[in-house]
């Protein structure tokens, strides 16, 4: 009994990482993309993973502040947000995540 809810729990646990994989993804697609998929304001774009090691160095924590927040880097400039004010924060966090997953 004790295995089978550990098999439940686990496989709950893929759907919900799953789903917020498609989450971060949606919104990397709808707000992100603009300059992380071009290179535009000196963004690092998704995927790649020279341009995103440094970044990711500094933990997300730091990731997840800078992008809902914004930054100024020596390099260019993150709005809050990627721009888009009504985005929450937790779907912002999604977006960093799905793009730190690409760019590992």
């Amino acid at each position: 009994m004790k295995k089978l809810i550990i098999a439940v729990s686990a496989v709950s646990m893929l759907g919900l990482a799953s789903q917020a994989f498609a989450d971060g993804k949606a919104t990397y697609q709808q707000t992100c993309f603009a300059c992380h998929g071009t290179g535009a304001a000196g963004a690092p774009k998704a995927g790649d993973k020279a341009a995103w090691a440094p970044h990711i160095a500094k933990g997300k924590e730091t990731l997840y502040k800078h992008a809902i927040e914004g930054f100024k880097g020596t390099k260019g400039f993150m709005p809050a947000k990627g721009g888009n004010a009504s985005l929450a924060d937790d779907a912002v966090k999604a977006a960093v995540d799905y793009m730190v997953s690409i760019s590992q």
